[in-house]
C-alpha cells in the first residue's frame, strides 16, 4: 500500500487524458473507414443512369440498324428487279434482231425480184411472138433490144455494172485473157474481142470479162 495518499489520485488524473486520445483515434478511424466506403456506393448509384443511358443508346443503335437493313433489302429488291426487266428487254432486243436478221437474209432480193418480172413477162412475150408464122423479125428483134434495155436499167438499178472493154487496155483485175491476137493496127495488150461481157457489183467484180488481146506482130 502508498503511504501517499494523494498518489492514486495522480495516477487517475494522468489516465484521463490517454482514454480521451484512444476514443479520438477510435472515432477518427471509424471516420475514415465511413468516409472511405462511401465512393463505391456512391459510383453504383452513379453509375447506374450511366448504364441505363448505355442501354438506350445500345437500344437506339440496334433500331437504326434494323430500319437501315430494311432500306438496304428495298434497295436491293429494287435492283434486282430492274436487272430482271433490262435482261428481259436486252432478250427481247436480241430475238427481235435475231429475226429481223433472218428476214433480211430471206427477203433481201425482194425489190430486186419485183424489178426482174416486168423482163421476164416481156421475154415470154417475145417468145410467144416468135412462135407465131407470120412473126415480124424486126418487130421481133426491136422488142428483144427493148428487153435487153430493160433488164440493163434494172441491173444498173441494183448496182450491177455492165464490164464491155472492146478497144480498151487489157485491166487484168477486170479482164481475162483468153486468147493473143497478133495485130499491127493497135498497140499491144489492147483488147480487141469480147468474147463474153463481165459485170461488178457496187464496184465488186462478180465476173471477169473473157477477152481476146492484142500482141505485137513478129
Amino acid at each position: 500500500m502508498n503511504a501517499d495518499p494523494h498518489r492514486p489520485e495522480s495516477t487517475e488524473e494522468g489516465s484521463t487524458p490517454q482514454v480521451e486520445d484512444a476514443s479520438l483515434r477510435a472515432a477518427v478511424d471509424a471516420y475514415m473507414e465511413t468516409t472511405a466506403a462511401e465512393p463505391p456506393a456512391q459510383q453504383a448509384a452513379s453509375g447506374e443512369p450511366e448504364a441505363e443511358a448505355e442501354g438506350e443508346s445500345e437500344t437506339i443503335s440496334v433500331e437504326e440498324l434494323i430500319a437501315a437493313l430494311d432500306v438496304a433489302k428495298a434497295e436491293a429488291d429494287d435492283h434486282r428487279e430492274q436487272v430482271l426487266r433490262t435482261r428481259a428487254d436486252m432478250e427481247n432486243l436480241r430475238r427481235r434482231h435475231s429475226a429481223e436478221l433472218d428476214k433480211a437474209h430471206k427477203y433481201a432480193l425482194d425489190n430486186f425480184v419485183r424489178e426482174l418480172l416486168p423482163v421476164r413477162d416481156s421475154l415470154e412475150l417475145g417468145h410467144q411472138a416468135s412462135m407465131d408464122e407470120a412473126v415480124d423479125i424486126t418487130k421481133l428483134r426491136e422488142g428483144t433490144e427493148l428487153t435487153l434495155k430493160l433488164l440493163g436499167d434494172v441491173m444498173e438499178k441494183f448496182g450491177v455494172s455492165l464490164i464491155d472493154p472492146q478497144d480498151q487496155p487489157f485491166n487484168p483485175e477486170l479482164h481475162q485473157a483468153m486468147t493473143m491476137q497478133s495485130r499491127e493496127d493497135v498497140p499491144p495488150n489492147t483488147v480487141v474481142g469480147v468474147i463474153q461481157k463481165g459485170y461488178s457489183l457496187n464496184g465488186r467484180l462478180v465476173r471477169p470479162a473473157l477477152v481476146m488481146v492484142s500482141q505485137q506482130a513478129s
